[in-house]
């Protein structure tokens, strides 16, 4: 009877060891440095541009007069400044195609690490554009910016994936998210008139993308790689013990790397999969198809669209024109607090709820909001139900879509289809955000007050298609997810080897004989046999 109670005890102490074990210092640093330099910068340079806007504007007339003796025209003036805002997601577009190959090469830290310089260029350009009389170096600066948002988006969400414990993979995945808030409101703060948001200071604005760089480059080298890619991609046995006990903050890792280990098995060749091959392979069809709707939902649902009007919407309830930069911190700060609450409860909710429930609140929402605009100048006090409204639809976006489809991205595919997976995801989310910024000023014209209803739909359209395909994630190893849709898919767990790249196998000796060292010298290492 002592021995049961003591033994209860201590198995009592174990998880409560485990739980203070998971967040480990260096988890926590690599999470905070990574998404510092990569998804706050996305973030950061989706609003900085917004209160500079005006003054780049008469920084553009200014220049083309100088160059050729005459004002330009207000459509030309309009069509450069839409280049330079939608430009940054052309950027982006190509950040996302062109990370698989550099993820593969250079392995997820030092990816994050070499994306800085694409930053950093891109800072001196945009920076340096007014000292130079040049509009044209702005516009290359913000397609770099893009480029270094698209690879940061997809590398970014991959490692914090790899390198956490299935326990607190969500939480640490919502980093990512919570980040690109902080971004936001950062780019707002320093863009009030006190700070940045003047006609003399407004090149800081961009200048002050260098720092983050500079903060992640000096720290990250000190933190470990991935340890999944060092023991699937790099047969690093030894590296990758080190990291797992540096991110976990424990002497036995011997249950993660057997995690680890029996994904291998499923996949012995650790080959990494394309793009076609990952489309082509029945086992992960409805996975990626999964990935797709999210994502196109996470720029399609409105939001963006929320952005442009959000200035008219207060000028129209009341607000001084001077006042409204401040009033739009509200903003900012309400899609903070939403990612950090999320954050928070993910891993207790679980993933499903959360991103079903925030795009079903966005319906509602936007629904409430089509007719409070549409009514508004009949009642007095409408606009200020419609300023409500734009704060909880940013609100219901964070809790959940606003972040979560990142963590499916990183917990849908095993580690040979993960770089592929997350290129197609970029790929996505950036088409998607750049079609978003070309259309939205047609939808709204043509529909008015309406042009909401349009974002409803999608909304409501992704929740149902979640509502009967996700299947919940927390807590669950990457092969029990691939279990889960394995029904779905129409085949069972074992014959994903033999879907990943038929036409592309390694001799099966040499596959055998790399996979069977490599197992071997970690199971005896760790007494796992």
């Amino acid at each position: 009877m002592e021995n049961n109670q003591k033994s209860n005890t201590e198995m009592k102490e174990n998880k409560t060891v485990k739980k203070k074990m998971d967040w480990s210092g260096s988890l926590i640093v690599a999470s905070l440095v990574g998404a510092f330099g990569s998804s706050f910068l996305y973030g950061y340079n989706l609003s900085v541009v917004n209160a500079p806007a005006v003054y780049i504007k008469r920084f553009y007339n200014e220049t083309w007069q100088r160059r050729y003796g005459s004002s330009m025209e207000e459509n030309t003036l309009t069509l450069l400044w839409s280049i330079t805002v939608s430009i940054f997601a052309i950027g982006g577009l190509v950040g996302a195609i062109i990370v698989t190959p550099i993820v593969k090469f250079f392995g997820r830290k030092r990816t994050l690490l070499l994306n800085n310089i694409f930053a950093v260029v891109a800072a001196l350009l945009m920076s340096l554009s007014l000292l130079a009389g040049s509009f044209e170096m702005l516009i290359l600066g913000r397609i770099i910016m893009g480029v270094d948002a698209g690879i940061s988006l997809s590398a970014l969400p991959m490692y914090l994936s790899e390198i956490s414990p299935k326990e607190i993979r969500g939480s640490l995945g919502q980093v990512t998210a919570i980040f690109i808030c902080i971004g936001v409101f950062t780019g707002q703060v320093l863009g009030l008139p006190e700070i940045f948001g003047r006609e003399s200071r407004w090149p800081y604005l961009f200048g002050m993308i260098i720092v983050p760089s500079l903060i992640q480059v000096v720290i990250l080298p000190f933190l470990p790689e991935s340890p999944r890619y060092l023991l699937l991609e790099k047969h690093d046995t030894h590296r990758a013990e080190k990291a797992f006990q540096t991110f976990l903050g424990k002497e036995d890792v011997s249950r993660e790397v057997e995690e680890v280990l029996s994904e291998s098995r499923v996949q012995r060749n650790t080959k990494l999969v394309s793009v076609l091959q990952l489309l082509r392979t029945r086992a992960v069809r409805w996975q990626v198809l999964t990935v797709v709707v999210t994502m196109g939902c996470y720029q399609l649902c409105g939001l963006n669209a929320i952005w442009y009007y959000t200035n008219s919407i207060f000028s129209e309830s009341g607000i001084n024109q001077e006042t409204i930069p401040y009033v739009t911190l509200s903003t900012g700060a309400t899609e903070t607090v939403a990612a950090v609450f999320s954050g928070l409860v993910i891993e207790r909710l679980g993933r499903r709820p959360l991103l079903i429930g925030g795009f079903g609140l966005m319906v509602v929402f936007f629904a409430v909001l089509t007719t409070s605009l549409t009514l508004q100048n009949k009642v007095h006090w409408l606009p200020y139900l419609s300023i409500a409204c734009i704060l909880a639809i940013i609100a219901s976006f964070c809790i959940g879509p606003g972040g979560i489809p990142f963590v499916l991205t990183g917990e849908f595919f095993q580690q040979s289809q993960r770089p592929a997976a997350f290129m197609i995801a970029g790929t996505v989310n950036w088409l998607s955000n750049f079609a978003v910024g070309l259309l939205f000023p047609f939808i709204q014209s043509g529909l008015q007050t309406y042009c909401f209803l349009v974002f409803a739909a999608i909304c409501l359209a992704g929740a149902t298609y979640l509502f009967f395909v996700l299947p919940e994630t927390k807590n669950k190893t990457f092969n029990e997810i691939s279990q889960a849709f394995a029904k779905r898919n129409k085949v069972s767990l074992e014959m994903q080897e033999m879907n990943h790249y038929p036409e592309e196998r390694k001799s099966s000796a040499e596959q055998e004989s790399n996979f069977t060292s490599a197992v071997d010298k970690v199971e005896t290492k760790t007494g796992i046999v």
